[in-house]
């Protein structure tokens, strides 16, 4: 019953931000480089942030929602009006010294290691915003990191109070109840996608502090080999990586080979449970270097699949 009114006041939420987008003009404009063709309202993944909002008002969990109330609101000016990369990754170190803070990591960990921690928070953070370019992959794909962390916590390794994990899923449900169609009712925007990054690695480096293992990293196998190996494909290229692209494989699957937006973002969800899958399955069976070979080796060769079928849409342009 809880959850149920929680979706309802989610709904709600979601129909009066509507009603704001559309005053004050806050639309996704697409051009030639958009996997979406016509202008839908943006910055529909203010949903995550608030739903954190009504945790925080029963749970009080201040560094977390302190850390994704900085991401959240300098996320959302930046769907409104561009800033420098500078104040956005400024904003993100201090919003992840937070919850860093909040984890004890500068009292448990050697420096070095924090170092790593950020680099990748902040890594994994931008590369999960990389990733939300289509209809419903950032609600499905979070949808299925936080339903395996949902069944870590309750059957391998209680690490944090489920109500937390189920917030981001009922506001998973509700976003991709307006989000995972033909034509979308809205876009996530920088603000949806980076916050639920946010809550995200939260849990993931609560889980790793707890288990004292990093294999829980691959509940982000998917988005992470491409999200990396598309960065180095376009430092190769000598772009700008900060600027917006068609080159991710599910772009490339998406907008070159026509492959309906749906079914693509259900395709890399589906891939990544299956990954997930086999995290838990083979979990203290096997060393952590053997199953990140297991996993990431393969994603590499389904990625590098990409390539091939870049060059063959040249030649058939060509031709």
């Amino acid at each position: 019953m809880q959850y149920t009114i929680l979706g309802l006041i989610l709904m709600i939420f979601m129909l009066l931000y509507f009603k704001v987008a559309d005053r004050y003009n806050i639309i996704d404009k697409p051009n030639q480089r958009s996997s979406h063709t016509e202008i839908t309202l943006r910055g529909g993944g203010i949903i995550f942030w608030f739903s954190a909002f009504l945790y925080f008002a029963q749970y009080l969990n201040y560094f977390f929602f302190t850390g994704i109330t900085l991401v959240s609101l300098v996320s959302f000016w930046d769907d409104i009006q561009s800033l420098s990369n500078k104040i956005r990754m400024s904003v993100q170190f201090l919003a992840i010294s937070l919850i860093f803070y909040d984890l004890g990591l500068f009292t448990i960990v050697p420096a070095f290691a924090i170092v790593a921690a950020y680099i990748l928070a902040i890594g994994l953070i931008n590369a999960y915003n990389f990733m939300d370019g289509i209809n419903g992959i950032t609600g499905l794909y979070t949808l299925a990191i936080l339903g395996a962390l949902l069944y870590v916590n309750s059957n391998i390794q209680l690490f944090i109070d489920g109500s937390f994990i189920k917030y981001g899923m009922v506001a998973s449900l509700v976003f991709l109840f307006f989000n995972y169609r033909k034509k979308a009712k809205c876009f996530a925007g920088d603000v949806g996608s980076i916050a639920i990054a946010f809550w995200v690695i939260y849990l993931l480096l609560k889980l790793i502090l707890n288990t004292d293992s990093i294999i829980w990293l691959l509940f982000l196998a998917v988005y992470g080999v491409d999200a990396v190996c598309t960065i180095l494909h376009r430092l190769y290229l000598k772009q700008n990586i900060f600027e917006a692209h068609r080159l991710h494989f599910y772009q490339i699957l998406s907008n070159e080979y026509k492959i309906q937006h749906r079914l693509v973002s259900l395709y890399y969800a589906i891939v990544q449970i299956g990954v997930s899958a086999l995290v838990i399955s083979f979990y203290q069976k096997v060393s952590e270097i053997v199953l990140f070979a297991i996993i990431i080796i393969p994603l590499l060769f389904v990625y590098s699949i990409k390539f091939y079928l870049i060059n063959k849409k040249s030649l058939k342009l060509e031709m």
